[in-house]
């Protein structure tokens, strides 16, 4: 498949901390849109958030009960495998250590689940510790659908093809399965601090 670029001009910034920017990554003002489909449109009235697997029982919120939760906003940085970085986005969303709280699991592993049936595989480690969200706002407006809205994964330490677009759930596992990507030659874990773009990083 032939992902999807629109709006990326590719500027470089030389005024920024070099120390923020990952190996092999460059500082882009712009905010590339990069899709392996079409852009799911889901209702928001149908919409939900479940977590499922190795645990007792699934959870599921639906939009409105996602939004009655705490809320975060957060600004971090964004790294793509595609090597372009951008600093300082703003977000709005649920930490996942609020929608994981309470929940007993033997899972060590997440697959997370998106409309459109794109997969991506986190361990569970990472989504704690303030360290992800399920991300609806984006520089104080609703997440557009491009970048993932209603609603995204937000894994900022990880490369962005880790932050899932359309996410509708996490599947708690014990053992790891590959998502989409990862099918395709990506690395499994992705830590831009590493350069791990693709198996065997």
């Amino acid at each position: 498949m032939t992902p999807i670029s629109r709006g990326f001009r590719g500027r470089r910034h030389t005024d920024v901390d070099p120390a923020r920017v990952p190996p092999g990554q460059y500082v882009t003002g712009d905010f590339p849109v990069l899709s392996a489909g079409p852009t799911p449109h889901t209702p928001l009235e149908s919409w939900t958030f479940t977590i499922r697997g190795a645990i007792d029982q699934p959870v599921s919120w639906s939009w409105d009960e996602l939004q009655a939760l705490p809320s975060e906003k957060v600004t971090v940085d964004i790294h793509c495998v595609t090597k372009w970085s951008k600093l300082d986005t703003e977000w709005t969303g649920v930490s996942l250590d609020t929608l994981l709280e309470n929940l007993e699991t033997s899972a060590e592993y997440v697959l997370a689940f998106s409309d459109g049936g794109y997969t991506t595989n986190v361990p569970l480690d990472d989504l704690r510790g303030g360290k992800a969200w399920v991300a609806y706002g984006y520089g104080g407006e609703p997440l557009e659908p491009e970048h993932g809205g209603p609603a995204r994964l937000l894994v900022p330490h990880l490369y962005f093809w880790k932050s899932a677009k359309w996410v509708r759930g996490l599947d708690l596992r014990e053992d790891d399965v590959p998502g989409f990507w990862e099918t395709y030659g990506y690395h499994n874990y992705g830590d831009p601090w590493k350069e791990q773009r693709y198996a065997g990083d």
